[in-house]
C-alpha cells in the first residue's frame, strides 16, 4: 500500500445523502486528522448547499470528484444498490474508500470489491459505525463478568415509521428494502454479541406488492452453543432501536442501541432477581469514532482481517435470510 503523507487525510464525499448531511459530515469536520475537501452530487444546487454548510468545495458529478488529485479517500453515500459500483470506481481512481453500510447488496459483490481494493493497494471499509460506540463494550463486559449468568437469548429490533413513497429506500432497483437498511443493525448486533458462528434457522419477509421491496421482516438465528437470536426490522413501525441479552440470572437491555445522537448518554438497564440497576454511560459520537478508525487503517496499511471477515459474514447472513424467506 502506498505511503501516506504526514498530514490530514483529504476526503471527498460522493453523494449528498441524508446520512452525510446529518451524521457523517458533522463528525468528519471535527476529526483533527481529516480535511473534508469536496462533496459531489449529480444536482449542482444540492452539492453547493452541502459545501456551504461544511466549508468545502461543491462538485457536480461523481466521476468529476473521483478525478480530483487532491483527495486521498472517498466516503460513498449513494443509494445502497450503487455502493459497490462507485466504491470500485473510487478504488480504481486511486482512492481509499469508506462505504456507508452495507458495503454491498450481496456477499459476493462485497468480496469482489475487497479483492479489488487489495489488488490496488487501497483500503476499502464499511461504515459499521454503531459498533464504535463504547456502550456495546460496556454491555459485553457485563456479560463476561457474569452479570446475567449464562446467556440464553438475544433479541434485537430496528424499525422506523413509513416514509414518503418516493424515498430511495423503497426503490428496488437501487437496493431498497428493510433487510439491507434497518435489518443490517440487528444482524450485526447479533454478530457482535454471539460471534460469527451464527446460522439462520428461519426468516420471513413481507414485500410491498406495489414497490417490490421488503418492508417488514424477522429472522431466527442460533449460535453453536444453542443461544438463539430473534431479530426484527421494518419500515412500518413506531421507531425502535433496541437489543436485549437474556440470561439464566438476569437481563440486560439497551435502548437507542444503533443510532444514538452524539450528545445522548446511554443507559444500560440490568435486571437481576433482587434488583434493577441503570448504568448511565458517557456520550459518544460513533460516526466520529468510525471515521477515526478508517483514518488509522489508511495510515497503518489496511483494515484488519477480522473487521473484513465480519463485513462479509454479515452479508452472508443477509443472503441467507433473503433465501430462507
Amino acid at each position: 500500500m502506498p505511503e501516506v503523507p504526514d498530514r490530514p487525510i483529504r476526503i471527498g464525499v460522493l453523494g449528498c445523502a441524508r446520512v452525510a448531511w446529518r451524521r457523517f459530515l458533522p463528525a468528519a469536520v471535527r476529526v483533527p486528522d481529516v480535511r473534508v475537501v469536496a462533496v459531489a452530487s449529480r444536482d449542482a444546487g444540492r452539492a453547493e448547499r452541502f459545501a456551504r454548510e461544511f466549508g468545502c468545495l461543491p462538485v457536480t458529478g461523481y466521476r468529476e470528484l473521483l478525478a480530483r488529485d487532491d483527495l486521498d479517500a472517498v466516503y460513498v453515500a449513494v443509494p445502497t444498490g450503487l455502493h459497490a459500483e462507485w466504491a470500485a470506481e473510487a478504488v480504481l481512481a486511486g482512492k481509499h474508500v469508506l462505504v456507508e453500510k452495507p458495503l454491498a447488496t450481496t456477499c459476493a459483490e462485497a468480496a469482489a470489491l475487497l479483492d479489488l481494493a487489495a489488488r490496488e493497494g487501497r483500503c476499502a471499509a464499511e461504515n459499521r459505525m454503531f459498533v464504535h460506540h463504547p456502550q456495546h463494550d460496556a454491555v459485553r463486559e457485563l456479560v463476561a463478568d457474569g452479570a446475567i449468568g449464562g446467556l440464553r437469548v438475544f433479541t434485537a429490533a430496528m424499525a422506523v415509521p413509513p416514509m414518503p413513497r418516493d424515498d430511495v429506500r423503497y426503490r428496488a432497483a437501487l437496493g431498497g428494502g428493510a433487510l439491507l437498511d434497518v435489518g443490517y443493525y440487528p444482524i450485526h448486533a447479533a454478530l457482535l454479541h454471539l460471534g460469527s458462528g451464527l446460522e439462520v434457522v428461519g426468516a420471513a419477509l413481507r414485500r410491498d406488492p406495489e414497490l417490490g421491496v421488503d418492508v417488514v421482516g424477522d429472522a431466527l438465528l442460533r449460535d453453536r452453543d444453542g443461544v438463539s437470536a430473534h431479530l426484527v426490522f421494518g419500515f412500518e413501525h413506531h421507531y425502535r432501536s433496541h437489543y436485549e441479552l437474556w440470561g439464566t440470572a438476569g437481563r440486560i437491555a439497551l435502548d437507542h442501541a444503533f443510532t444514538p445522537p452524539p450528545e445522548r448518554r446511554p443507559v444500560v438497564r440490568v435486571e437481576r432477581p433482587d434488583r434493577t440497576d441503570e448504568l448511565r454511560l458517557p456520550a459518544a459520537d460513533q460516526f466520529r469514532e468510525s471515521i477515526g478508525g478508517f483514518v488509522r487503517a489508511v495510515r497503518e496499511g489496511g483494515v484488519g482481517s477480522g473487521v473484513l471477515a465480519t463485513t462479509l459474514r454479515g452479508l452472508e447472513l443477509v443472503d441467507t435470510v433473503r433465501e430462507a424467506a
